[in-house]
């Protein structure tokens, strides 16, 4: 409910996705009143192809709870652990490193197809006012004269550019990996818990892969895998222009499983895709945009999640920044009172979020781009004899931040690699 010292706010938000929606239903209970414009219908979102491999970690999920946003988290697989594997160099199939560890809490990964068309359904439920229609100029112009904040959250679209990039915080100018999805059933389990399965293969790319819910039918849901291939511009993995349908997707999706990681082509040999549009493949440039957009009338319009801070998908951190962004605007929304949302607050919302935060994410994010260096891989390595460096390494997907201790500085690795393997000892 809204607090009494509170007035209700006029708030739209343009994009239908996991911040906007998420923020949208947050608002909402809080008293304010509140207007979501998207291009989709529910039904369209859930006939229509895989947008994401969206996997969400704890500490994102439990603000879905703390909202009532997780209709589907006792239908989705739970997945409890990290997995690391890195081939030897000579081809012949092995692993150089291979190790897991448990996360603190369980993650989950839900089909935006599901997720999206019953979050549109929960908005409404609510009591918001869900538009479909496309949105430029014009349209911003007049959501902008008749709310006292408008959220730009659609993360795909021309309308995203004219925020414009801030250099400064996106030192990556170009994508860095041809990147690639299957949706698929049918993959052998492991003998030990679930994970989110990364595979490291030196100058060809990465592939990750872990379980997910999906839709069946025209309104049921199933258990699936999402297969996440990261191939490395112009080599072997950069392949993807060559399929052009659904089976010719999959049957590449399996050849560079058995040439590059055999151990996973044997768990997936026997896979089928869910649907006909559990295929997705395109390419991410890693940008962070500025957080304020001017219309020509002067009004203003402030990004929100993946329209503004966009991350290659490489370590699986696009819904926990939109969730957790959506929860930083929206208690920025409520320290703000009765104030004007104005342009130095909009500023000073999204600089307190990028520098306490997503900065971290984002450096991260980026250094799994480009040839790891020497510390890292022994990190990594180290990590096979040190169950304690193993879970420290796989709950920095909870929390980024935590990398910053040790992950870029060698002298600060080594002294991490010292002391977990003493304590192994």
């Amino acid at each position: 409910m809204n607090d009494i010292h509170t007035p209700a706010r006029h708030i739209a938000i343009v994009g239908a996705g996991q911040a906007g929606l998420l923020l949208g239903c947050a608002l909402l209970d809080r008293g304010h009143q509140v207007t979501i414009v998207t291009n989709r219908s529910a039904e369209e979102i859930r006939a229509g192809k895989v947008m994401s491999s969206q996997f969400i970690f704890d500490p994102a999920l439990q603000i879905e709870r703390d909202w009532g946003m997780n209709q589907w988290e006792a239908d989705c697989p739970k997945t409890a652990g990290i997995s690391v594997s890195i081939p030897t160099p000579d081809g012949t199939g092995n692993k150089a490193v291979h190790w897991h560890a448990r996360l603190d809490a369980y993650g989950q990964s839900v089909d935006q197809r599901v997720k999206m068309p019953g979050w549109m359904s929960e908005f409404t439920r609510r009591g918001g006012e869900l538009r479909i229609e496309n949105v430029g100029i014009p349209e911003l112009e007049s959501l902008a004269a008749q709310h006292e904040l408008v959220l730009l959250a659609g993360g795909k679209g021309e309308i995203v550019n004219l925020f414009g990039r801030n250099e400064a915080r996106s030192p990556v100018r170009q994508p860095m990996r041809q990147l690639a999805l299957s949706y698929v059933t049918g993959m052998k389990r492991h003998d030990y818990y679930e994970c989110v399965n990364f595979n490291l293969i030196p100058g060809v790319g990465e592939y990750f892969v872990f379980p997910a819910l999906t839709t069946k039918g025209e309104n049921g849901t199933q258990a699936c895998d999402i297969m996440v291939f990261e191939g490395v511009p112009g080599g072997p993995m950069d392949t993807w222009g060559e399929a052009t349908t659904p089976e010719q997707h999959l049957e590449k999706s399996l050849d560079i499983l058995k040439t590059f990681v055999p151990w996973e082509y044997e768990r997936s040999r026997d896979c089928q895709l869910t649907d006909a549009n559990g295929i997705l493949a395109g390419r991410i440039t890693p940008t962070v945009r500025n957080a304020v957009l001017t219309l020509p009338s002067g009004r203003k319009v402030m990004g929100l999640g993946d329209a503004i801070l966009v991350n290659d998908p490489i370590t699986g951190q696009g819904s926990n920044n939109a969730t957790k962004s959506a929860r930083h605007y929206l208690e920025a929304i409520l320290a703000r009172g009765a104030r004007a949302f104005d342009e130095s607050w909009m500023n000073a919302t999204f600089d307190a979020l990028y520098e306490g935060y997503a900065e971290k994410v984002v450096r991260w994010t980026n250094s799994l781009l480009f040839p790891p260096a020497e510390h890292v891989i022994k990190l990594l390595g180290a990590a096979q004899q040190a169950p304690g460096l193993a879970r420290r390494i796989a709950n920095g997907f909870n929390d980024p931040r935590d990398y910053a201790e040790y992950w870029f500085d060698a002298a600060s690795a080594e002294r991490l690699i010292d002391s977990e393997m003493k304590k192994a000892a």
